[in-house]
């Protein structure tokens, strides 16, 4: 009887959703389990199977089919979608703006894991909703200033149903401590992680650049992103409870008192009234660094691959631009594009960021156009802005100057 019942069971519902089936069947399947073994010690046990009359044994089977059979219709009724639902609007709009940093289901890659349940036990959907709004300014995430407000509460209720606990509830109290005796209580117990000025951890989320003996990268408190969507009493939380999985341990556990949690509070707010946590990500003025050669266009070629060699650079590859794109029978063309690259230049950019590799390696164009030659490249200096990344800066500024020297040896 449970196979048959089950085999009815599944009939009916395996053309809905996977969540569907495992959010009821379990339910089903208890009744029926019950039923089964109910009917078994009644018809089967001492031989009384014999004493049941046929047309009760009948009635009994068709009842309990027509039982499961109009709560499987009831299943098959309007579809509810649930938050989690990647269906959802908010599950769309996650993948949409979303998940390329975080990942998929919040699993973390550039952008730091959402699903993490310390996280989800910590913090508001007003935290997380202000987060959205204000990004971390120089901190990878990005401003999303352009959604709506409906838009953002539905990629709130999706963030929140990667977790099954209820949003946790704060106070709305400001927390009062000393700012001086939190400041030195900080040196001690979090600089380590989050840096002396609450510059937070180097690299990205849980990607590449992330080293290997960390899980997450703690992230910046002095962020005006940060300071603008978390309270003090979320922050104090987050010091009492610490972060199960990460290094961040919790204060009392240390030996800290609730006094001196306050006190780091308050440091940690103070960061709000100065300028360190105020980034501004400014573009350059122009994209494309430019330089007219007076020479040939194939003096200028290999006027480029000596710079390119003299500065310590080795040449990657050579190619016309467009290749295996552009039809070869276009005629010709004198496009020509040097790559080159070192493996600390790789291995620095990566470091700060995996997503300059769209950049690398390091890639210089030599063009004629109307007789006029001229040797071109990507500016280094907007990839901090492009990826919303003050830790590229130091990076891109080497870039940048490295591509000026190149540019003016080979146009001399």
């Amino acid at each position: 009887m449970l196979l048959m019942m089950d085999a009815i069971f599944h009939c009916r519902a395996k053309s809905r959703k996977l969540v569907a089936s495992i959010s009821y069947r379990p339910l089903y399947l208890t009744a029926i389990f019950r039923l089964s073994c109910w009917y078994d010690s009644v018809f089967f046990r001492g031989g009384m199977l014999q004493a049941v009359k046929p047309t009760v044994l009948v009635v009994l089977l068709v009842s309990v089919m027509l039982l499961f059979l109009s709560a499987c219709s009831w299943m098959d009724g309007p579809e509810v979608t649930s938050d989690r639902d990647e269906g959802s609007e908010g599950g769309r709009l996650y993948a949409l703006h979303c998940s390329a940093c975080h990942g998929n289901y919040g699993r973390g890659g550039v952008g730091i894991p959402l699903a993490l349940d310390d996280f989800l036990e910590s913090v508001t959907d007003r935290y997380i909703a202000l987060t959205i709004r204000f990004g971390r300014p120089g901190r990878v995430m990005p401003p999303f200033p352009r959604l709506t407000g409906h838009e953002v509460l539905a990629i709130t209720k999706y963030i929140r149903s990667l977790h099954w606990a209820d949003e946790p509830q704060f106070s709305s109290e400001p927390v009062v401590g000393d700012p001086a005796s939190g400041r030195k209580l900080f040196a001690a117990f979090c600089a380590q992680c989050h840096g002396a000025k609450g510059e937070g951890g180097y690299g990205t989320g849980v990607s590449f650049s992330r080293p290997r003996f960390k899980s997450i990268l703690a992230p910046a408190l002095n962020n005006a992103g940060f300071l603008a969507s978390a309270s003090d009493q979320i922050i104090k939380h987050s010091l009492i409870q610490g972060r199960e999985g990460t290094p961040m341990r919790s204060m009392p556990a240390l030996g800290l008192s609730e006094q001196d949690v306050n006190d780091l509070v308050s440091h940690i707010r103070s960061f709000q009234h100065q300028s360190m946590g105020r980034v501004a990500v400014e573009r350059p003025a122009n994209a494309i660094l430019a330089r007219q050669s007076p020479h040939s266009y194939q003096q200028t070629i290999e006027n480029v691959k000596k710079a390119v060699a003299d500065s310590e650079y080795s040449i990657v590859r050579e190619q016309l631009l467009g290749e295996g794109i552009v039809d070869p029978d276009e005629g010709e063309r004198k496009q020509h594009v040097i790559y080159f690259a070192s493996l600390q230049m790789i291995s620095d950019g990566l470091a700060r960021d995996p997503r300059i590799g769209l950049f690398l390696p390091g890639k210089i164009i030599v063009v004629e156009h109307d007789g006029v030659v001229q040797v071109l490249a990507s500016n280094p200096k907007q990839y901090a802005a492009l990826f919303n990344n003050m830790a590229l800066s130091d990076f891109a500024g080497t870039l940048y100057r490295a591509y000026r020297a190149i540019l003016q040896e080979a146009t001399l």
